[in-house]
């Protein structure tokens, strides 16, 4: 064996190692799931989505009634919250989206809009969409009318319900 055959055998293993940890490096890189955040660096979510959590007070200190918060509300206020129900309920009379229209919900009859089939959870229900019972049904869709086909999780606080309701009074 001469020089040339173990330069050859040297050079392919050494290149052999190269191509491997490129690889390995590579690898690292791309599918690398270390935290990345040093000390002081501050990361946040690109959208928060409400959760309720079972057992946990809506809101600090007594619980007021409906018409207390409404009292206090703000409607101008319930259109920015209203953002988080406009991907799936429109404003405008009769324009039914994922969910039924919202146009004068306040105080008309529950699982009633022509033209939108609603769950058995809501048909099943009695009565107006008044205040006290948009509330229940806001604060948690699911324990209000269990089996609704409404994902959303709820507003946990009183004062966003509240708000929401007093801008919903004004759509008519």
């Amino acid at each position: 064996m001469n020089t040339m055959e173990i330069t050859k055998i040297v050079g392919g293993v050494c290149g052999a190692l190269l191509i491997y940890l490129l690889i390995n490096w590579g690898a690292e890189s791309m599918y690398h799931t270390g935290g990345g955040h040093g000390e002081g660096d501050h990361a946040s979510a690109g959208y928060i989505i409400e959760v309720a959590q079972a057992g946990t007070p809506t809101d600090a200190g007594e619980a007021k009634t409906i018409d207390e918060l409404l009292a206090a509300a703000d409607p101008a206020k319930g259109k920015k919250v209203f953002s988080k129900c406009k991907a799936c309920h429109k404003l405008d009379d009769g324009a039914n989206g994922t969910g039924p229209h919202l146009f004068g919900v306040v105080d008309r009859a529950i699982g009633k809009v022509d033209g939108f089939t609603y769950s058995g959870a809501i048909t099943g229900l009695d009565g107006n969409w008044d205040a006290e019972a948009l509330n229940g049904f806001i604060t948690s869709p699911k324990k209000y009318a269990p089996g609704t086909k409404m994902g959303f999780a709820g507003l946990r606080k009183e004062t966003d319900r509240a708000n929401l309701i007093s801008y919903l009074m004004t759509i008519k």
